[in-house]
């Protein structure tokens, strides 16, 4: 019989992050009480101003197809926004909205990306990063990201003549580092001198603590060669309204268009609505939920490292800690029954995804391997802080009692 799925897909890795939320809520619906960390979604409310634009549109009738790229309206607004508070020379015709960031990101590297073309990923990176390059042909290289920072000479020395893009992510899932202005500068030095396109998600730019958010994009030389994904899911709590939107060079801004007028068509026009309002409304939501995933956050890393993880940096930016998972743990775990059979099934695997199913299944514990993000993420577990105060302690205290057994 011949095969049915495609090489393409086969070589992409199922979302890890997606798959143990799913558990999760598989556990919850048979009437278990899961704690579930391992998804980035704020568990706040959209903005009420926000979905009073969306009613709003709804009841003028705004229910249709839209332009490919996007409103107009929304288009200048976000052009507008990337002129004042990124220092990016964008007008509407470098944007396109798409139908969340994800998209955006696929849509681009579909669009630069020819068979064989390498794409350097800073490691522990994004999970679906790699499955983007993989789809659109194209192999990902990836660098791990020592001592805080990357510079020229650990870039040059993954750069060959295949190479043609490198993903930027700051802030950053899964670790939360913010990138400092010199380091952005030694990586947009370094773009230049070899001529590679920069994609840089920037969608957690306003969830920072204590920082500055600087776009790779606003360095000379470098409108021509980036491609700046951001969106409205993280910043204004708009996972399910899926509108996104990159800045390009507008011959980028066009490839991507076709591949959206092929695909999705256009972002919802109720979404595209409410973004626009997210951005002229005021900010003060956004001010508000800020403050609240850092108070989270330095409860769950106080927790945590009493506990005898390790976090190595900070987060200073989105809402995810990284933390190495002690030998104590990994020791606890695999002297458990189930955890240490000695099937073959278990050969091969990496022991924070051991570590991760142990905890689900006798704390209803959820947290993301941290292999899932690379080869840089093995032995830790990636905990999403996007959950309320109540449930951090009480995540954090069933750790505990498991770990003193």
């Amino acid at each position: 019989m011949r095969r049915m799925l495609s090489s393409r897909v086969n070589a992409v890795r199922e979302s890890a992050t997606i798959r143990m939320s799913a558990i999760a809520r598989e556990m919850k619906r048979a009437g278990e009480k899961v704690l579930d960390f391992s998804l980035g979604e704020p568990d706040f409310d959209t903005p009420a101003h926000i979905c009073e634009a969306a009613k709003k549109a709804m009841d003028e009738g705004f229910t249709h197809y839209t332009a490919s790229a996007g409103i107009p309206e929304l288009r200048e607004a976000i052009a507008e926004k990337m002129r004042a508070e990124n220092g990016v020379d964008a007008s509407a015709e470098n944007v396109i909205v798409t139908p969340g960031a994800k998209q955006a990101i696929f849509e681009a590297m579909l669009s630069v990306l020819d068979e064989g073309d390498e794409v350097i990923l800073l490691e522990p990176a994004w999970v679906s990063f790699e499955a983007a390059v993989r789809i659109a042909g194209g192999n990902p290289k990836f660098l791990r990201r020592k001592e805080k920072s990357v510079n020229y000479e650990d870039l040059r020395a993954v750069v060959t003549e295949k190479t043609k893009m490198l993903v930027v992510n700051s802030p950053n899932n899964p670790v939360g580092y913010v990138m400092d202005e010199r380091e952005l500068r030694e990586i947009a030095e370094f773009a230049c001198d070899y001529n590679i396109i920069v994609l840089s998600d920037e969608v957690y730019e306003k969830i920072i603590y204590g920082k500055k958010h600087v776009s790779i994009a606003s360095f000379e030389g470098m409108e021509e060669r980036t491609i700046v994904v951001n969106g409205f899911s993280k910043t204004y709590a708009m996972t399910g309204w899926r509108v996104g939107y990159a800045v390009a060079p507008i011959e980028i801004v066009s490839a991507m268009t076709k591949m959206q007028q092929h695909s999705a068509t256009c972002a919802p026009s109720i979404s595209q609505r409410a973004a626009l309002a997210a951005l002229k409304g005021s900010q003060e939501c956004v001010a508000e939920m800020v403050a609240e995933f850092k108070k989270r956050r330095d409860l769950i890393v106080k927790r945590l490292l009493k506990l005898g993880f390790s976090c190595e940096p900070m987060p200073e930016g989105a809402f995810y800690v990284f933390v190495g998972i002690p030998a104590h743990a990994l020791t606890a775990a695999f002297g458990d029954s189930e955890a240490s059979e000695g099937d073959e099934k278990r050969k091969g695997v990496a022991e924070d995804i051991i570590f991760a199913e142990w905890l689900l299944r006798s704390a209803l514990v959820v947290a993301t391997p941290g292999s899932a993000f690379g080869e840089a993420g093995r032995n830790h577990l990636r905990f999403s802080y996007a959950t309320s105060l109540e449930n951090i302690a009480e995540g954090m205290e069933r750790l505990e009692n498991l770990l003193s057994q």
